[in-house]
Protein backbone atom coordinates (compact mmCIF):
# COMPACT_ATOMS: atom_id res chain seq x y z
CA UNK A 1 0.00 0.00 0.00
CA UNK A 2 2.80 2.86 1.10
CA UNK A 3 4.75 1.85 -2.01
CA UNK A 4 1.53 2.66 -4.21
CA UNK A 5 0.62 5.60 -2.69
CA UNK A 6 4.42 6.82 -2.47
CA UNK A 7 4.00 6.33 -6.83
CA UNK A 8 0.70 7.99 -7.03
CA UNK A 9 0.06 9.95 -4.16
CA UNK A 10 0.85 13.38 -4.98
CA UNK A 11 -2.04 15.97 -5.63
CA UNK A 12 -2.27 15.69 -9.42
CA UNK A 13 -0.58 12.62 -9.88
CA UNK A 14 -3.99 10.14 -9.98
CA UNK A 15 -5.12 13.16 -12.24
CA UNK A 16 -2.49 13.23 -14.74
CA UNK A 17 -2.36 9.27 -14.84
CA UNK A 18 -5.97 8.98 -15.90
CA UNK A 19 -5.55 11.76 -18.33
CA UNK A 20 -2.65 10.60 -19.79
CA UNK A 21 -4.19 7.26 -20.11
CA UNK A 22 -6.57 8.49 -22.26
CA UNK A 23 -3.92 9.57 -24.95
CA UNK A 24 -0.63 11.18 -25.25
CA UNK A 25 -0.82 14.75 -24.70
CA UNK A 26 1.39 18.23 -24.64
CA UNK A 27 2.14 20.14 -21.01
CA UNK A 28 -0.45 22.91 -22.38
CA UNK A 29 -3.30 20.01 -23.02
CA UNK A 30 -3.18 18.77 -19.47
CA UNK A 31 -2.42 22.04 -17.71
CA UNK A 32 -5.77 22.96 -19.54
CA UNK A 33 -7.04 19.95 -18.37
CA UNK A 34 -6.39 20.35 -14.83
CA UNK A 35 -7.41 24.13 -14.48
CA UNK A 36 -6.55 24.54 -10.95
CA UNK A 37 -2.64 23.36 -10.88
CA UNK A 38 0.47 25.91 -11.48
CA UNK A 39 2.90 25.12 -14.00
CA UNK A 40 5.30 24.70 -11.25
CA UNK A 41 3.62 22.06 -9.41
CA UNK A 42 3.04 20.56 -12.75
CA UNK A 43 6.33 20.06 -13.70
CA UNK A 44 7.12 18.80 -10.68
CA UNK A 45 4.53 15.93 -10.39
CA UNK A 46 5.09 15.20 -14.05
CA UNK A 47 9.39 14.76 -13.33
CA UNK A 48 8.48 12.70 -10.29
CA UNK A 49 6.03 10.27 -12.38
CA UNK A 50 8.89 10.08 -15.18
CA UNK A 51 11.52 9.29 -12.86
CA UNK A 52 9.22 6.68 -11.02
CA UNK A 53 8.97 5.40 -14.50
CA UNK A 54 5.46 5.89 -15.02
CA UNK A 55 5.09 8.11 -17.96
CA UNK A 56 7.67 8.70 -20.84
CA UNK A 57 8.49 12.17 -21.70
CA UNK A 58 9.28 12.93 -25.41
CA UNK A 59 11.12 16.09 -26.70
CA UNK A 60 11.42 16.68 -30.03
CA UNK A 61 14.00 18.92 -31.73
CA UNK A 62 12.28 21.37 -33.20
CA UNK A 63 11.80 25.07 -32.58
CA UNK A 64 9.84 25.97 -30.53
CA UNK A 65 10.87 22.62 -28.59
CA UNK A 66 7.51 20.00 -28.40
CA UNK A 67 7.55 17.83 -25.62
CA UNK A 68 4.85 15.25 -25.41
CA UNK A 69 3.96 12.91 -22.11
CA UNK A 70 2.39 8.80 -22.36
CA UNK A 71 2.05 6.44 -20.01
CA UNK A 72 5.04 3.91 -19.78
CA UNK A 73 3.98 0.60 -19.90
CA UNK A 74 4.68 0.57 -16.27
CA UNK A 75 2.25 3.16 -16.15
CA UNK A 76 -0.52 1.62 -18.09
CA UNK A 77 -0.96 -1.32 -15.43
CA UNK A 78 -1.85 1.18 -13.35
CA UNK A 79 -5.53 1.67 -15.07
CA UNK A 80 -7.05 -0.83 -13.15
CA UNK A 81 -5.75 1.32 -9.83
CA UNK A 82 -7.04 4.13 -11.08
CA UNK A 83 -10.42 2.79 -12.65
CA UNK A 84 -10.96 1.24 -9.07
CA UNK A 85 -10.70 5.15 -7.65
CA UNK A 86 -12.56 6.69 -10.43
CA UNK A 87 -15.84 4.22 -9.54
CA UNK A 88 -15.33 4.20 -5.66
CA UNK A 89 -15.36 8.33 -5.77
CA UNK A 90 -18.34 8.14 -7.94
CA UNK A 91 -20.51 5.90 -5.39
CA UNK A 92 -19.22 7.70 -2.71
CA UNK A 93 -18.69 10.98 -3.51
CA UNK A 94 -19.69 13.94 -0.62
Amino acid sequence: MEATLDLIGGQWKGVILFRLGEGTKRFNELQKLLKRVTPRSLTRQLRELENDGLIVRKVYAEVPPKVEYSLSDKGRTLGPVIGALIDWGNTHAL
